[in-house]
């Protein structure tokens, strides 16, 4: 069994997709098809499960893909170790857009000034997607909000966020509360359900919402004079094109954990960064 086959499985798995994992990887379709026929033969057992949307894991293939995991990310930290002048350490975290706008950036800045050989990745997304991710080891950790699912994960540093409610300076405060609510596309999102908890607490549920994608293009429709929306206060203080919006402390703040995943191995990475937030 050689590491490209356990790096091509790993891909075939994280992917769902054999086409998908050749494209990621440059190779054309059938070589990986036939590399992960070799790796079944070799092991002489069934590792996916091939359907028309896909390929899912066997409980055979579950458990290779956990060696898979562990055993590239030792050799890549092998490497790091024996020529760090060459290789660097890896540590790819997770956060939605707007939990990582000010604070998470922050953080990493301060890290990599301790740790200038782990290059560090975040990856943004919606909670359950990056929740998913943690579980199948794509991310090291996650920066959340709201519940998780505590059986998997554990929380390892907390941190709580001051929110505010935006809006623009000329927006009209009509009894009728026919306001605009701009709000992320993320159901998960807490700023989203906070604005909307808001909105009914002042007698404008009956608000127009309009869906974003991006903290910038909210922020954007806030000064363009489109709606209102609630954002973590660092966003405000720290940006000087605010001046055309009018902000308001919200009495209760965020809570933000860094979740890992329960009874995994973690990188040397992983340990220096939980260790630096532990010394905050």
């Amino acid at each position: 069994m050689e590491s490209q086959d356990l790096r091509i499985f790993k891909c075939v798995a994280e992917e769902k997709s054999l086409s998908k994992a050749a494209e990621v990887l440059g190779y054309v379709q059938p070589h990986i098809s036939q590399r992960i026929k070799n790796l079944e033969q070799e092991l002489d057992t069934k590792l996916l499960i091939r359907t028309n949307r896909g390929v899912t894991l066997t409980n055979e293939g579950e458990a290779l893909f956990n060696y898979a995991q562990r055993i590239l990310r030792l050799m890549e930290e092998a490497k790091a170790e024996v020529n760090p002048n060459k290789f660097k350490r890896s540590l790819t975290i997770g956060a939605s857009q707007t939990v990582s706008a000010t604070k998470v950036p922050s953080l990493f800045s301060s890290f990599l000034k301790e740790h200038r050989n782990i290059e560090v990745k975040i990856k943004t997304d919606r909670k359950q997607v990056l929740q998913e991710m943690l579980s199948y080891g794509e991310i090291d950790g996650l920066f959340l909000s709201g519940t998780y699912n505590k059986a998997q994960f554990e929380t390892v540093y907390h941190y709580a966020e001051k929110m505010v409610l935006i809006s623009p300076l000329s927006a009209e405060r009509a009894e009728t509360g026919q306001l605009t609510l701009l709000i992320n596309s993320d159901g998960n999102c807490i700023y989203r359900n906070r604005l909307v908890a808001f909105s009914k607490e002042h007698h404008t549920h009956k608000a127009n919402m309009m869906e974003f994608d991006s903290l910038e293009a909210i922020l954007q429709g806030v000064r363009d004079g489109i709606g209102m929306s609630v954002v973590p206060a660092s966003v405000v203080n720290s940006r000087g094109d605010m001046k055309s919006i009018e902000y308001q402390e919200l009495l209760e703040d965020v809570h933000i954990d860094f979740v890992v995943k329960k009874g995994k191995q973690r990188s040397q990475s992983l340990k220096k960064f939980i260790h630096f937030l532990g010394s905050l």
